[in-house]
C-alpha cells in the first residue's frame, strides 16, 4: 500500500511542477522587441566611432593619483638613497679612523718594545729582530 502512496504523491507532485513552469515565463529575458524596435536595441548597444574612441580616450588616461602616487615614490626613493650614500661615507670615515687609530697604536707599542730591548740589551748577545 506504501508504494501506491508514494506512486500517487509523485504524479501529484509531477503535475504540479508542470503547471507551475507552464505559468512562469522563465527566467530568461523575454523578446518583447518588434523588428521596428531592433534598430533602437542596436542604438543602445553600438555608439559613433567619434564617442567611442573620446570615452577610450579618458578611460586610458592614468588618473592623477596615480602622478602623485609616482612623485611620493620618487622623492622616498630620493631620501633612500641619500640616506644610504650618508651612512656608507660615515662607515668608511669612521673605518678609516679606527684602522689609523689601530696603526698607531701598533706603532707606538712596537717603539715601546724597540725602546725596552735597547735599554735592556747588555751587549752580550746578538739582538733579536722582532721585525721578521
Amino acid at each position: 500500500m506504501s508504494w501506491a502512496r508514494a506512486l500517487v504523491l509523485s504524479a501529484l507532485t509531477t503535475f504540479f511542477v508542470i503547471t507551475f513552469f507552464s505559468l512562469v515565463e522563465g527566467a530568461a529575458v523575454r523578446d518583447d522587441s518588434k523588428a521596428s524596435d531592433a534598430k533602437g536595441a542596436v542604438r543602445q548597444v553600438f555608439m559613433p566611432e567619434s564617442d567611442a574612441s573620446n570615452f577610450f580616450k579618458r578611460r586610458s588616461r592614468r588618473a592623477v593619483r596615480y602622478y602623485e602616487f609616482q612623485a611620493e615614490q620618487r622623492v622616498k626613493m630620493a631620501a633612500n638613497e641619500r640616506r644610504r650614500e650618508y651612512n656608507e661615507e660615515q662607515r668608511n670615515e669612521y673605518e678609516n679612523y679606527v684602522e689609523e687609530d689601530r696603526d698607531e697604536v701598533n706603532e707606538r707599542s712596537r717603539e715601546m718594545n724597540e725602546q725596552l730591548r735597547e735599554f735592556h740589551y747588555d751587549g752580550l748577545y746578538p739582538r733579536y729582530h722582532w721585525s721578521h
